[in-house]
């Protein structure tokens, strides 16, 4: 815990010390417009208190994120907990696409050879694409069709996390030995037999790594589709009018509630990974 605290205490203090330097600029500027001559102190208490500042101090950021979080009602648009539900929810609809996709494309796979070599480098090059590039795309596609609000931001969530979940339970599905295989054909099992009895148990461990990677791109994903969509509501949405109206602690505080929405739900995770681990022993 000790080094985990001192790495955090560090990178709060060059935090700070970036605040400062960044924001020196405009507090000396506005000191030699109002005639002023700050000591030093001063001008670094003043650099810490801007309204609007390039780089915000950290205690800066956590008040935004307290006053639009704890003071507001979750139904007010100003409201970050408003807006990280919106997010939520697209990344979890796209969270759970992208995983059912991605552990059928990874048995088919396993069990169709010829699949590896056709399908696995169009997997591979279709991370190749920005997703930046491709939200506007799929966002105007579908709007096109008529299919508006949640569905585009999930399938460009789904877009991002199928990939790790692919590839990891492809390994997942190939690792049990060749001896433990060959037992199974001894004893006549069926493929089915094979893949519940062996093959998936054996997967679990690489199922959740790609699913804690596949987390945390959903909700990346989420709001990168809400950038070119023009929506009303999500911590993209937030992001982009922070943005416009140079509101940088509106900005930062929404990258906090997405830090903080990511760690989260991984978090959740990991706690699903120990309890499957207990109840499947030492195995997993």
């Amino acid at each position: 815990m000790l080094p985990v605290l001192t790495v955090c205490a560090a990178l709060v203090a060059l935090w700070y010390l970036g605040a400062v330097w960044m924001n020196w600029q405009l507090v000396a500027d506005a000191q030699a417009r109002a005639g002023a001559a700050p000591d030093l102190a001063e001008m670094v208490r003043l650099t810490l208190a801007q309204p609007r500042p390039l780089l915000p101090a950290p205690h800066q950021v956590v008040a935004e994120l307290w006053r639009s979080t704890m003071t507001l009602p979750v139904t007010s648009r100003r409201s970050l907990v408003h807006h990280a539900w919106v997010t939520l929810s697209a990344a979890l609809a796209g969270f759970g696409m992208g995983v059912a996709f991605g552990v059928a494309l990874a048995v088919a796979i396993v069990h169709i050879r010829a699949l590896e070599r056709s399908v696995m480098p169009w997997i591979v090059a279709s991370q190749a694409v920005p997703v930046l590039a491709l939200a506007p795309i799929v966002i105007v596609a579908l709007g096109a069709l008529g299919l508006e609000g949640l569905l585009p931001k999930a399938i460009i969530a789904a877009y991002l996390c199928f990939f790790p979940v692919a590839i990891g339970m492809v390994k997942g599905f190939r690792a049990p030995d060749a001896m433990a295989l060959d037992l199974m054909r001894t004893w006549s099992a069926s493929r089915g037999q094979v893949f519940w009895t062996l093959r998936l148990p054996a997967s679990l461990p690489f199922l959740f790594a790609g699913l804690k990677v596949a987390m945390a791109a959903a909700v990346v994903g989420a709001i990168v589709a809400e950038l070119p969509a023009g929506a009303q509501a999500g911590l993209g949405a937030r992001l982009l009018a922070g943005s416009y109206f140079g509101q940088t602690l509106q900005i930062w505080s929404a990258l906090a509630m997405a830090a903080l929405l990511s760690a989260t739900l991984v978090g959740l995770l990991g706690l699903a990974e120990r309890a499957v681990a207990r109840r499947m022993g030492p195995r997993a």
